[in-house]
C-alpha cells in the first residue's frame, strides 16, 4: 500500500446552492464527496490540488422530498487551486498545519420562474490556519490516522445584490471537521471526514427578496469512502455524502418555516498514485434531496507532495 507522504485531501467547493435556486436562502457551497479515499492520511509537507468539479440537475426538490414544479435546471463547472502545508511541530501530539483554497466558477440556472441566469466569477476563499494531522496511531490494533481542521469560508468572491446568481455568498462560515482514515487490511481502507457548518447573516440579500438580511441555517454534513488496492498504486472504491440542514433558514431574523436541505450522494471512485502524485476520479449520483436541486456530479483531482 502505497501512504501518502504530505497533506493529503483537503476542504474543497461544491458550488450549486447560490442566490435564487430552491428556495429564497440556501446554504453556501460545502464539500460534498471531493474528499474521499484515504482522506485521513497526511504527512508533513506541502500539497498542492487543482480539483475541476462538474455538476448537473434537471430538477429541484421541495420541502417534501418531491419535484418542484416546472423545469429547472443548474449546471456549474469549478476549478478550485488548493496549497497547504504541514510543519513539523506538534501541537497535542497532531502536527500543525495551515491551509488556502480559491475556487473559480461557472454556473448556468434555469428557472421556470424567472429569466435564466448565468456567472463567470471567482468564488469565496476558504482559510484555514489551524490544522492538526495525529498519525501512527491504532484503533483496535488496526492503523489510524485522524486530522482535526478549522477552515472559515470568507466573502471574498463577487457578490452583486441586484444579480439573481451570484458565486460569492456574502456570509462568514464556519466549517470545521474531523476526518480519519483505518486500515483493516494492507489494502482496504475506510475514510470519512464529519464537518458542521454555521453561516452568518447576509445584511445586503437579493434585492428580490423585499429583505433587509437572510441567514442560513446550521447543517451537518459527512463524506464516507471505502476503497480497495487492486493492483499497485491503483485503488477502486465506493464513496458518498451526506447533508442535513439541522436548523431553519432566517429572513429579517424570523425563521423560514419548511426550509432545511438534505441531500445524499453515491457512486464509484477510483485514484491511481506514483511517487508524490495522486490522481482521483469520483461520481455521484444524488437522492433523498430536499429544499435544493437533485443532480449528478463528477470530480476530478490532481494532488502532488513536495
Amino acid at each position: 500500500m502505497r501512504i501518502p507522504i504530505a497533506w493529503i485531501a483537503s476542504f474543497a467547493l461544491l458550488t450549486e446552492a447560490m442566490t435564487a435556486e430552491a428556495g429564497p436562502v440556501n446554504l453556501p457551497p460545502v464539500n460534498l464527496g471531493e474528499t474521499n479515499f484515504e482522506d485521513g492520511i497526511a504527512y508533513p509537507g506541502w500539497l498542492f490540488e487543482q480539483i475541476i468539479d462538474l455538476y448537473d440537475a434537471r430538477q429541484f426538490d421541495d420541502s417534501g422530498g418531491g419535484k418542484a414544479p416546472g423545469h429547472n435546471k443548474l449546471s456549474t463547472a469549478s476549478s478550485v487551486t488548493h496549497l497547504a502545508y504541514l510543519t513539523q511541530y506538534k501541537l497535542f501530539g497532531g502536527y500543525f498545519g495551515a491551509e488556502v483554497l480559491l475556487p473559480v466558477v461557472a454556473a448556468n440556472l434555469d428557472l421556470d420562474s424567472q429569466p435564466q441566469a448565468r456567472a463567470r466569477q471567482v468564488g469565496d476563499m476558504i482559510i484555514s490556519p489551524f490544522i492538526l494531522q495525529w498519525n501512527d496511531q491504532k484503533v483496535f490494533g488496526k492503523p489510524y490516522f485522524g486530522r482535526l481542521d478549522l477552515p472559515v469560508i470568507v466573502p471574498t468572491g463577487q457578490y452583486d445584490s441586484s444579480r439573481p446568481l451570484n458565486i460569492g455568498n456574502n456570509v462568514v462560515s464556519l466549517n470545521p471537521y474531523y476526518a480519519f482514515t483505518i486500515l483493516p487490511t494492507d489494502k482496504l481502507e475506510v475514510s470519512a471526514r464529519i464537518h458542521y457548518l454555521w453561516n452568518s447573516r447576509n445584511e445586503d440579500p437579493y434585492q428580490g427578496l423585499d429583505a433587509s438580511s437572510i441567514q442560513p441555517g446550521q447543517a451537518f454534513h459527512v463524506n464516507l469512502a471505502v476503497s480497495y488496492e487492486v493492483l499497485k498504486g491503483l485503488r477502486l472504491g465506493i464513496n458518498g455524502y451526506a447533508l442535513q440542514q439541522l436548523t431553519d433558514d432566517k429572513i429579517n431574523g424570523n425563521n423560514l418555516a419548511d426550509s432545511k436541505e438534505r441531500v445524499f450522494g453515491i457512486g464509484p471512485g477510483l485514484v491511481y498514485s506514483r511517487d508524490k502524485w495522486w490522481i482521483y476520479l469520483n461520481s455521484y449520483f444524488e437522492t433523498g434531496v430536499e429544499n435544493r436541486p437533485e443532480g449528478v456530479r463528477l470530480v476530478l483531482r490532481y494532488s502532488r507532495a513536495f
